[in-house]
């Protein structure tokens, strides 16, 4: 029986723990390193780097963790795959090459190319996402560390797992198996207890980076290196899936996995086992990233003290107005936000304080600059008593868009330069498969409700969310058969409009997910133009799951009591 290949992660963002490369080389065994550099917002500070420098363009980060971890990594035989090579994957690969040679270990790198594709008129990137072909014949090469430009996130462990099993294009279930496995560890301790709902049952205060054990044929156990922080078990496995994905179809260049086939087991201590996993041949299209400078922006918060709260707001909202007029334009987008942090009778002046945020935008810098700092530090001394700023604005920054497309796959040629120079070219998907929404699955037997209580719905269930483009999703799951035949026919799209007022007026798209007792929305539209446009006060709807979490219902009693009850999954 061929033994399983080891996948650990190390990064889940370009920024995340830098010690975490060492940590896991030195942790337990591992066959193979990956880490995640790549967000939608790191193109674009990437793609303003190498403005700055062309020869830049990739996560600098990487390189002095390879400083130690190179050579941590050649005594152990673990191969490294990174795409920390974001803009210019040739360009980390020739310094990695010369980081080798400074330290004295012989290591053979390769890279992946093909991923940038022609920059429109007004854009800063343009890139496709790659799947893990490339990565792939790398490895079969002998490569010892391989680095890429933009790649599905997946794409990091498919292809380790294609090259050391020897899957085909065509063996759609094993690498749908890889893809969630790869999704599970993209985001690195997000799997092990980081960001997670139930955080208070378990020590997460430094959680360890998570592994997975893949098999040929392409189930997956989920664990960790012993004694490290954090927890491996359904529910934080279970989370992860959930994180920005949207309907039953996940699609990427290598396969579309079909997540409402993935059953989750736990497997002892730290380990939950993913298997059951249903392949469909990829879709013909290709998403394309594309980036640029949006405009300007900037930002006062003022904050109001004590009484009168709202009269306070209205008077600054009054006097900033007629400050606009005076100068004779206002920013294309004026936004105002309340939020009452404000406590009546407080012992202390910040828990007496509410906070009034202004966000400005416009494509002329100085409409957000002088023309907002001026009326703002103008107010100073005649505006609402007990006036003062968090922060005095300064002359405000660009703010950057994200925006996907889609390109036939056969428009984008993928290339793996290998170890010795050699350039191959990777074929596309022979076969294609154009993505249809799912039939709904039946939803379970309504629960026999008996008493209610009116109580916040995360008592009984979990949630994480985050964004794709302007878009938010919300996963949403509970940890027993009988929550789940509640909260399949409580929380509706028209509830979670009533729980969720900002989504009025946005098209929510509903996701059942029986295996995983789980709902996903997709809220369209939430965040506007995406993370890089700070469109609403938490641009990447990371806590949008929370929020939701803690709004009340009416939840039946029999659920409440038994909500802190181990999860079982059938």
């Amino acid at each position: 029986m061929t033994a399983p290949l080891r996948v650990g992660n190390a990064s889940g963002f370009y920024g995340d723990r830098f010690d975490a490369v060492r940590e896991m080389l030195t942790g337990g065994p591992l066959d193979v390193l990956t880490g995640d550099y790549l967000a939608e917002l790191t193109m674009l500070i990437l793609g303003r780097s190498r403005l700055k420098d062309p020869g830049r363009g990739y996560a600098t980060t990487f390189l002095r963790q390879l400083e130690e971890g190179l050579g941590l990594a050649h005594e152990r035989g673990v191969k490294i795959v990174t795409n920390a090579g974001g803009l210019n994957p040739a360009g980390l690969a020739d310094a990695v090459r010369a980081l080798a040679e400074k330290v004295g270990v012989p290591v053979r790198v390769a890279h992946v190319e093909g991923d940038s594709l022609p920059v429109p008129d007004g854009f800063l990137t343009a890139n496709a996402y790659l799947g893990g072909a490339g990565i792939a014949a790398c490895l079969r090469a002998g490569a010892d560390v391989v680095v890429t430009g933009r790649v599905t996130d997946a794409a990091l462990v498919t292809g380790p797992a294609a090259a050391h099993f020897g899957w085909g294009p065509e063996d759609h279930d094993a690498l749908a198996g890889a893809v969630v496995a790869g999704h599970v560890l993209e985001c690195g301790t997000q799997a092990t207890g980081g960001n997670y709902s139930f955080f208070r049952g378990h020590d997460v205060r430094r959680p360890g980076f998570p592994v997975a054990e893949i098999h040929a044929d392409g189930t997956s156990v989920i664990t960790k290196h012993d004694g490290t922080g954090g927890v491996v078990d359904l529910g934080t496995v279970t989370a992860q899936l959930l994180y920005e994905t949207g309907g039953a179809r996940y699609a990427g260049p290598d396969v579309t996995a079909r997540l409402d086939t993935v059953r989750l087991a736990a497997d002892g201590p730290d380990r939950v086992r993913i298997s059951g996993v249903k392949g469909e041949a990829p879709p013909p299209t290709l998403k394309a990233g594309l980036t640029r400078l949006g405009g300007w922006r900037n930002e006062v918060v003022f904050v109001l003290t004590g009484l009168d709260i709202d009269a306070k707001a209205q008077l600054v909202r009054d006097q900033i107005a007629d400050a606009f007029d005076r100068a004779g334009r206002q920013p294309d987008e004026v936004r105002w936000e309340l939020s009452r942090t404000d406590r009546a009778d407080a012992p202390t002046e910040e828990t007496a304080s509410a906070l009034l945020r202004l966000v400005v935008r416009d494509q002329d810098p100085d409409a957000v600059g002088r023309a907002l700092s001026g009326a703002a530090i103008e107010l100073a001394l005649g505006s609402y008593p007990g006036f003062h700023v968090t922060a005095p604005p300064g002359k405000g920054a660009p703010y950057g868009v994200f925006e996907a497309r889609y390109v036939p796959a056969g428009d984008v040629e993928q290339v793996a330069v290998l170890p010795d120079g050699r350039r191959e070219a990777q074929e596309p998907a022979a076969r294609t498969q154009a993505l249809a929404e799912v039939e709904q699955p039946p939803l379970p037997a309504p629960l026999d409700a008996g008493p209610t209580r009116n109580a916040p719905l995360g008592l009984v269930a979990g949630a994480r969310s985050g964004d794709k483009g302007g878009d938010a999703n919300i996963g949403v799951w509970v940890r027993s058969d009988a929550a789940w035949r509640w909260l399949a026919h409580e929380l509706t799209v028209e509830r979670l409009r009533e729980l969720l007022p900002e989504t009025a007026g946005l098209t929510v798209v509903r996701h059942v997910l029986p295996n995983l007792r789980a709902l996903n929305f997709t809220v369209h539209g939430l965040l506007g133009e995406g993370v890089a446009a700070q469109h609403r006060f938490d641009p990447q709807a990371k806590a949008v799951g929370e929020w939701l979490r803690s709004r009340r219902l009416d939840i039946p009693e029999q659920l409440l009591e038994s909500a802190d009850a181990p999860e079982v999954h059938a």
